[in-house]
This record gives structure tokens, sequence and C-alpha cells, in this order.
């Protein structure tokens, strides 16, 4: 059954109807229709109502959809019927058919179409060249057809007034390589009737205004009685499509040309009043145009339009027309050319479509699709000859259906090894003999009365069919059944045809079945000099007097054609589409019941229903059975390990009591009602809600896994890439700074290089760490190098550096440090005796070093300034008098000594804090040059010394001087302590020392 559908869309295949009558057919018919699904399935057959309204499920998606799938596994489409033909012909190498039949307006022609579409679209995967051509002219060809052979009717307005058979065929690869087209009973009295038009009329007024004033054509249709329709035709051109269908088919322009003048000349000798016809000739308005249109001469189409020659033995007369009979030869005549026109297109596409050069030996066998697209049965307000033949061709149809029906399912069963049981059913093969059989039938009967001498009427055909057929039980008149007051005496019969009774009226039957063309008409066309329009009446060509076999009749020729069309259909595997028209208002909402009904009732669908019902309503594969329903059991889900999948069925319909209502095949299992397959689907589908969570379950948790290892491989990823790029960065650090110690500038050039992201925050911290100890390892491979005495000086810089550093601009790093400037800048007097002095105090305070010595000016408490010298030693500060040889005025031991002041300016003031508050006060002066900074000097000497010995001088505090009006404001020393870590302020100097600084 097919799959996708709930049951509020109704029952998607007609077999499964729980009761088979036409009320239930009736009713899930309606319901499908108006939720929107207008395919149905019988078995194997597509019933198809016309929607009225485009839908949306003809697109390439769909077509992807119902691809090689089978008929159970999508909903009901005509593309899963077309992909069934398709595959048994390519699978089984067999030829397939599909018939596809209804009434007017049902939509026949669209669905022949889809299906054509269908097929293109699945074959030629490798996109093949001529492949693409082959489908490219197919697909066009309906688009001509279209145009020459239907019409506009009251019921419809694309009808299609011929009947088509199409074979395609394909290679042994399923690609089609070409085809052959067969047309049935094409309407011609459709150009002379104005209850229907030719679209190629239509094409003719969509034409170009230089081809029909080429053509003598107006552009006004109204000027036309037979292309108006009761004046409500809607006219479109199709002339654009038509023109490019034919030249991508391969018509030639002077081809495409002779058509629109052959059309052109039906609607010159149609489009006027018989009584105005020899008038008209006479004033010659007529004649010159359709000598020029159809290349003879102007007296021949006037002599062949008013005399008929007449051969009588040896003589030859020429006889004029009664006005009746010029009508009636108009009237022939454009018929005929229509019907040689069409029959001409046809031939024409199929010389170029038909395969060529195909050998089987090398090719491979060549298998055949047939589509066919005939009419539907009609039953008219006025049946005439047309629906009589077409409801023949029905019958016909209908026998072989259900005859193909019957012997699959007949076969089948016997296949399967199930018994079968007789089907009784409608066997109209009484109905097909009573029209076709020889001698007794309708159209024997018919062929006779034309073939009698003397004059011969609808009423004397009549009158033999009453005289043979009066028995007949589906045969009546009003003359066998004069209580039938709905049919007229001499004029209607009526046969009880397997789609109900139809009435026909003879009127025209003998001029239709005899289709009379006078040989005038035919030399007329053959001494054309249109080399087309010559080609088409090769008949032409016989003389005058020459004696021919009388032509078959209308009637025996659609009579051969139908059985050689059925015997055809019978050797190919058939597939059927059956479409209804739900409304003759081509509405798409309303579903009219009863005519709806009587469709189902002659297309047979109920009857067929039945049969597809008689044993069993639903027959599948074991495999594919067990496919759909194995989860119902536990004994085959998720997979069994029974001996066969045909016991795995049995054990899963036991376990569900159904064995009462099954049949097992070969190679099927076999249904009886449609209840037990319900309840199947039912239980199929709670199973379903219960795996579908399950899988669900497993899935997400199958999915957190795969995010799981996902998201732990990235962070493999990531910390192995950050111990790479890690490794990388300390590999290129290392080998940037690896040879530093052999450059003359010990690495200073060398650039730090940039650390991945993960290690931004940790360069910082490296980089910091890297300056602290590159400089340090700088220094200490700079002093590895000095003197012991350069190392003294540069100690005393740095601790003079640390402590006076954003204190005084200038500090006198950039000099060296001479530490002893008595000695080293006095002249020599001067400093001989200032080395005496200082050898005597060294013998005597036993000091090593000299750190400092210097010329400077002593404020004393009187103040008064005096010149001074000061010489500070590793043990002793000595302030020194000049003038006296440098004899020594006060010794201070270094360790009374509690700190150390100096002014921030230019005057080099510094202050000597003693532990007895007898401070020292002095200004450095005596510098060579003049102006040298030596306060950096004097601290740093004493910071470093201090150091070095581990005294408890912490720090050298700076004495910052504010100075207003000229008065020392306020002096300040910060110094620690060692008892305690804080700071406290103290002053500097006493009240007395404020004059003296001035």
């Amino acid at each position: 059954m097919a799959e996708h559908e709930s049951l509020e869309f109704g029952k998607a295949d007609f077999v499964l109807l729980d009761d088979v009558s036409m009320d239930e057919f009736m009713e899930n018919l309606r319901i499908r229709f108006e939720k929107g699904r207008i395919y149905t399935y019988i078995g194997e057959v597509v019933v198809s109502v016309n929607p009225y309204r485009a839908m949306n499920i003809y697109g390439r998606d769909t077509i992807e959809q119902y691809k090689g799938r089978e008929l159970y596994e999508r909903p009901p489409h005509l593309f899963a019927i077309a992909d069934a033909a398709y595959k048994a012909m390519k699978r089984r190498n067999k030829d397939t058919c599909i018939v596809i039949s209804g009434e007017s307006g049902a939509g026949k022609t669209e669905a022949s179409k889809y299906i054509m579409q269908y097929i293109a679209a699945i074959t030629n995967p490798h996109q093949r060249a001529e492949v693409e051509r082959v489908k490219n002219m197919l697909l066009k060809s309906n688009c001509v057809l279209e145009a020459f052979g239907n019409a506009k009717t009251n019921r419809n307005d694309n009808s299609s007034r011929f009947g088509k058979y199409m074979d395609i065929n394909f290679d042994f690869k399923g690609d089609p390589i070409g085809g052959h087209i067969s047309n049935y009973l094409l309407e011609k009295s459709c150009p002379l009737t104005l209850l229907s038009s030719f679209l190629s009329f239509q094409l003719v007024k969509g034409g170009p205004e230089s081809l029909l004033r080429s053509l003598h054509i107006q552009k006004d249709p109204a000027a036309y009685n037979y292309i108006k329709v009761g004046g409500q035709l809607k006219v479109t051109s199709t002339h654009p499509t038509v023109a490019d269908a034919m030249k991508v088919i391969g018509f030639t322009g002077e081809e495409v040309h002779t058509v629109y003048k052959i059309l052109a000349t039906i609607l010159h000798l149609v489009g006027l009043r018989i009584w105005f016809y020899v008038t008209l000739i006479e004033n010659g308005n007529l004649v010159p145009v359709l000598a020029e249109l159809l290349a003879t001469k102007q007296e021949s189409v006037e002599k062949a339009l008013l005399y008929r020659t007449v051969a009588t033995g040896r003589d030859v007369i020429d006889k004029q027309h009664t006005p009746q009979e010029a009508s009636y030869g108009r009237d022939a005549l454009a018929k005929a050319i229509y019907d040689r026109l069409f029959c001409w297109i046809v031939g024409c596409i199929n010389d170029i479509i038909e395969v060529k050069n195909y050998d089987a030996r090398i090719h491979g066998k060549n298998t055949v699709i047939g589509v066919l697209d005939i009419y539907g049965f009609e039953i008219f307000q006025n049946n005439s000859f047309e629906q009589f033949c077409i409801n023949y061709c029905n019958e016909k149809l209908q026998q072989l259906f259900i005859q193909l029906v019957l012997k699959q399912e007949q076969e089948e069963y016997q296949r399967e090894g199930i018994p079968w049981k007789h089907i009784d059913y409608f066997n109209n093969q009484i109905i097909v003999d009573l029209v076709e059989q020889q001698h007794k039938g309708i159209f024997s009967i018919l062929d006779e009365a034309c073939m009698n001498v003397g004059k011969v009427t609808d009423e004397l055909f009549l009158q033999a069919l009453n005289s043979k057929l009066a028995k007949h039980a589906h045969y009546t008149s009003r003359k066998l059944s004069p209580t039938e007051k709905c049919l007229e005496f001499d004029r209607d019969f009526r046969i009880r045809h397997y789609a109900g009774d139809v009435t026909y009226s003879v009127v025209g039957f003998i001029d239709k079945n005899k289709d009379t063309l006078f040989q005038d008409f035919k030399r007329l066309l053959y001494n054309s000099s249109n080399p087309v329009l010559k080609a088409m009446w090769p008949e032409g060509k016989l003389s005058i007097t020459e004696v021919t076999k009388r032509p078959l009749t209308a009637g025996t020729l659609f009579k051969t054609s139908m059985i050689s069309l059925v015997e055809n259909l019978a050797s190919k595997e058939p597939y059927y589409v059956r479409c209804i028209k739900p409304n003759d208002v081509k509405s798409p909402l309303l579903f009219e019941q009863e005519r709806c009904r009587h469709q189902v009732e002659y297309l047979g669908l109920l009857e067929n229903v039945r049969v597809r019902r008689a044993g069993f309503a639903y027959r599948q594969t074991y495999p594919r059975f067990l496919q759909r329903y194995k989860m119902i059991s536990q004994f085959t889900w998720p997979n069994h390990d029974l001996p066969s999948d045909r016991e795995a069925v049995k054990r899963l319909l036991q376990g569900c009591g159904f064995e009462h209502d099954v049949a097992y095949g070969k190679t099927k299992v076999f249904i009886r009602t449609p209840r037990t397959l319900f309840t199947l689907e039912e239980q199929r589908a709670e199973m379903v809600k219960r795996i579908v969570l399950f899988l669900q379950k497993v899935w997400r948790g199958a999915l957190a896994r795969m995010r799981y290892r996902r998201m732990r491989a990235a962070l493999i990823i990531i910390r192995v890439y950050r111990r790479y790029k890690v490794k990388s960065y300390i590999r290129e650090v290392n080998r940037r700074f690896k040879n530093v110690r052999t450059m003359k500038d010990h690495g200073k050039h060398v650039k730090w290089p940039m650390p991945p992201k993960v290690l931004r925050r940790f360069e910082e911290l490296q980089f910091n760490v890297f300056l602290v100890f590159s400089l340090r390892w700088w220094a200490w491979t700079l002093i590895r190098s000095l003197s012991p005495e350069d190392v003294l000086q540069v100690r005393a810089k740095v601790a003079a550096l640390e402590s006076l550093k954003g204190h005084r601009a200038d500090l006198g790093l950039q000099r060296a440090w001479e530490g002893n400037y008595m000695v080293s800048e006095g002249n020599p007097e001067t400093a001989s005796s200032f080395t005496l002095v200082s050898s005597d105090l060294q013998r005597k305070d036993k000091f090593m070093r000299v750190l400092f010595s210097s010329n400077v000016r002593k404020i004393n408490r009187f103040h008064k300034c005096e010149d001074r010298a000061v010489l500070i030693t590793d043990r002793h500060l000595y302030k020194m008098d000049p003038l006296k040889q440098y004899r020594p005025m006060k010794s201070i031991p270094l360790y009374n000594v509690t700190g150390v002041s100096v002014s921030p300016g230019k005057d080099q003031l510094v202050v000597f804090h003693t532990k007895d508050s007898r401070d020292l006060i002095v200004c450095l002066q005596g510098m060579v040059p003049a102006g040298e900074s030596r306060v950096g000097e004097l601290v740093g000497a004493l910071l470093s010394h201090f150091k070095r010995c581990a005294e408890s001088v912490r720090s050298v505090c700076i004495c910052r001087m504010f100075t207003t009006q000229r008065h020392l404001y306020h002096i300040c020393t910060l110094f620690y302590h060692e008892s305690h870590a804080s700071c406290r302020y103290e002053s500097c100097l006493t009240r007395r020392h404020l004059p003296l600084l001035f």
C-alpha cells in the first residue's frame, strides 16, 4: 500500500475499501479530491481526477522521490506508474505500455505530457548529446501535434480530436534512441463546425503581420466563422512556441510556410456562406487567392470548384455542380486537405525520430514503452459517426483491460500456488461483436449500404440495422421499441454500451463513412507546383479514364486500426491511467457526485476493484512485507533467525492472530481483507513511535559522545599545539641569546621574540625577570673585567644612583671618580702638605683607604664662612685647615655619623649629621673644572663604604629647600632607625643654623 499518507486523506488504494460498493468508492474519491490528493491506486492502476489548478507535485524534487521506487513506497502518482513501466522495460527486458483513458476534459493529454516529462528526466544520466536530441524531439512533437490535433470544445479548452499512440524506443542501457507515432481518427469535421476550432487556426491568428499579409489573412478572427466558437473563443498566440518546436524537430522553413498556406486555404474555402459561393467565383475575388496558396492555375481551381469531370466509357464530360454539390465538394476538400496535412506532419515527425541504423546483434535488444492517449467514452446531445467510432474504441480497450487484468491475476495466483476462484464480470465482447463482426456488425452493414447502387440515404441504413439486429439485446430503435419516446423515427438508434446507453443519430453516417472526395480535387492538388503539397496527393496522378479499386471506407479503416492497436497493446505489459472529470464548470473545488459516478461506471473502475479483490485484497513479497512489519513481533525484530523469510512472516502473522485471513504463496503473502492490513498498519505505527524514541535516545547519546570525543580531541590538539608553540618559542629564545657572551655588546641588540598568545602574560613576567637578571648579568660581566679600584668606583656610583636618582640633575656618573681630589687637583706644594698630614693620620688612626677629599666652604655657628678641607677615610671624617698646612681641626669617627643631607640645587651643600647633634655643614668648592658636581661622588663613596662595612646607616635623605623671600623655610631629613622599619621626619639643622645658610 502507498506509504506516507494517513487515513484522513482517504484510502490511497481502492482495493483496501472495507466494502466494495459504489457509495464507498465515490466517498473515498471525493475525500481525496477535496484533500488535494488527485491520484489513487486500484492495485497497479492509477485513477486521476482533474484538479483544474496548478499543483506543485511535478518538479525535480518529486521526480527524485519516485525514481527507482516501488509503487507502494510512495503516495499514488503518475510518476509511480511511469517508473514501474520503465523498470519493467529495463530490468526484465519487456515491452510495456501505458494506456491513458477518460472522457474529454479529464486530463488525459496533461497526464501523457507528465509521463513523457518523467521518462525524459530519469534517462540519459551521462548526458549524451544524441540521446538529449532524441528526448527533445519527442517532447517537442507533443507541442506540434497538440497545435494541429487539439481543439476548443464546449467541454474542454484543449480537447484532443484524435487518438495518439507513441512508441518510445530504448537501447540496452535504458536511454531513448527514437520513437514512432500512430494517430487514429482525426475528427475532420472540426474545421467545419462551430463547436470546436483547431489551435492551428489560432496559430495563424498569432502569426506576424508579414505572414498574415502573404496568406491574405485578416487580423480580426471574427471574419472567419470557423475560428470563433460561439463568440467565446479565447485566442492565444502559440505561434512562436509551435514554430520553435517544428524547427527543433527538423521541419524546413519552406515546409513550415507550406503548412501556413494550407491552413489559410481552408480558412478561405470555408469562410463564406455557400449561397455566395458561385457569385464570388464569378467575381474572381477568391479564385486568385486559392490558386496562389495552392500553387496551381486559376482556371484549374475554378473548374474543380464548379465542375466535376465524369468518364463514361471513352467519353469524358464536365458536369456542372448544383449549389448543394458545390457546397459538399467545398467541405469535402477542406476536410481532406486538413486530414492529409495532419497525416503528413505525423509522417514527417516519424521520419525524423524513428530509430536508424540499429542492429540488435551489435547494440542489444531494442525495447519499447508505448503511451496511448486516446479519446474517452463520449455521450453528447447529438451523437454521430465520430462518437460511434470513439465509443467502439473504448469498448475494445475496456475488453482488453478486463482480459489483461484477469489474466494477470490468474497468472499470479498460478505462479504462487494459490487456488484460483472464478470471477463473474461483465464481458463486453458481445458489444464489440455488435460493432465489428463480419457481415453482421454495424460497420459491415454500413459498408454494404455505402456500396449499394443508386441513391443511398441514412434512413435506408437505419432500416438495414433494424432488420438485421432486431433480436440483439444491446440494440434498439424507435421502430423496435415504439414506447421509447426519446428515439426519433428513421433517425435514432441506441446501443447499450458497458458504460451506459447511448443514442446515435444516423444523419451523416453514409457521407462520413464514404468520406468521398471528387477526383478533380485530387488531380488539382497533385498538379501543384509546391512539392510538399504534391507529395500529399499521390493518387492524383491517375488518369481520368483509369479504373481503380473502391477505396476502403472510414469505418473499415478505423476498425482495422483498432484491431491492430489492441493486438499491439496485448503484446506488451500494460499499465493504466484512468482519468476522471470532477465537474463541467472547470472548478477546482466542485465535485459533482453524479457526474463522477457516471464516469466511474463507464470506466469500469468498480469492476476493476472487484476483480482485484476477488481473492485477496493485498499481496506482497516476503522480504518487503517483513521489512515493513517486522517490528511488530519479537521473533522478527530486529532480525529473525528462522530458516526463511516465509517462516518469519508466518510466525509474525500467527502472533497477531491473522493466520486464518492469509495465504502463503511461493514468493508472496496474500491478505484477504483490508481490515487485517489496517490492523497491521496500526500496530506498526504504534511500534514506530517507540522505535523512533529509542533511536532518538541512542542517536542523542551517540551525538553527545561524538561531541565529547571532538571536544576532547580538540583539547588534546590545543594542548599539544600550545606545548609545541611554547617549545618553539623557548627554542627561538635560546637560539637568539645563545651566543651573547661572545658578542661585543653582550646581546643588547638582540630583540626579544614575539611570543604566542598563550604565553603573552607569561612573557610579560618572563621579560621582567629577564631584564633583572640580564642587567645583573651584563653588570657582572662588565664588573668582572674591571680592576679592584674600578669595582669600588662602580659600586659607589650605583649607590649614589639608587639614593639620589630623580632628586639631583647631575650626579657626575659620566666621569671617573678620583675620590682624593686634594692630591690629584692641588698644586704640588699643597698636595705634598696634604699627603704628609694624611700619612700621619693613617699611622695614628690606622685607616686603610681614603674615601673622599675636597676643598669646602664651612659655615660655623657664628655665621662666618671659612675655607676648609674635608678628608673622609674608612674610619674618620676630618675637617682640615688649608691655611695651616692642612692641620686637622676636627675628627669625627664615622660610626658617629648618623646621616648625610644634600641639597637638590647647584650649591653642593652637604650636611653631616652626628649623634651629638654637632652637624657639619659644608659646601664643596675648588672643583676643576669649575662647577663640577661632586655631591653624588661623596654620597656614593660613603654609602658604598657603609654597605661594605655593614653599618647601620640605611639611606641618605634628601634636603629639599623651599625658599620664599630669600629665607630658608624648612629643611628636613628622612632616615631609617635600626629599631623599627617606620620612618619619621626630624629637623636636620637647629634654628641657629638657618641664618648661616643664607
